[in-house]
């Protein structure tokens, strides 16, 4: 602590004193980050990319500190995306016992009323099980109809399939909510940063665990 070996009994302030274990130092509770981006389709949800494409922190250079992206949203989606360094959050928000309702709008192709009662009753994805989603529809189109989904799992590409499931083709996706938080009128490409009211929000995600 602050260069010594701290001792049995020693008492330190994690805002003024540098701790470290293992060499390594611990990050204070106000280094904490948590933002908000809107992405774009053609960037990748990753922190970087073997193949060399464009990722969602190309969008975030401005930001300093070291932070990841929670959950995906697939190369061809766009909207709501959160990003943090607070690994407690990321398994909070990512982990299916605390069912963190995630929400789309889906531009839909195909024959809507067929498809409907199938998508809402759906329980299985390609052999894994999954809740069944709740799925209102918004506006209807020459094509098909545009879609709120609810869901609360956030496997890969998981309404593409589930859609491709009922024969429907999935034309744009947008995620629009996370927990309590919403995407807003934050413009495409743009980000910021979390509201205390946010946070307070995702927290009470968590009080709902059982």
């Amino acid at each position: 602590m602050n260069g010594e070996k701290a001792e049995l009994g020693c008492r330190a302030d994690a805002r003024r004193d540098r701790i470290c274990v293992d060499g390594r130092p611990l990050r204070r509770a106000d280094d904490a980050v948590y933002v908000m981006l809107h992405k774009p389709r053609g960037y990748v949800t990753t922190v970087s990319d073997e193949k060399g494409r464009r990722t969602v922190m190309d969008l975030l250079r401005e930001i300093p500190q070291r932070i990841w992206p929670v959950g995906r949203l697939d190369m061809d989606s766009e909207g709501l995306l959160l990003l943090t360094n607070d690994g407690s959050l990321t398994e909070r928000l990512l982990h299916p016992r605390h069912e963190i309702e995630k929400v789309y709008h889906v531009w839909t192709e195909g024959d809507v009323p067929t498809a409907l009662p199938r998508l809402r009753s759906m329980t299985a994805l390609e052999g894994e099980s999954i809740r069944p989603p709740r799925v209102d529809v918004l506006q209807k189109t020459k094509r098909g109809a545009v879609l709120r989904v609810v869901i609360h799992e956030g496997k890969n590409r998981q309404i593409r399939r589930m859609c491709a499931a009922v024969s429907l083709r999935v034309a744009r996706l947008k995620r629009v909510q996370e927990g309590g938080v919403a995407l807003g009128t934050l413009p495409l490409g743009a980000w910021r940063y979390l509201t205390e009211q946010e946070l307070a929000l995702l927290s009470e995600e968590e009080k709902k665990d059982p």
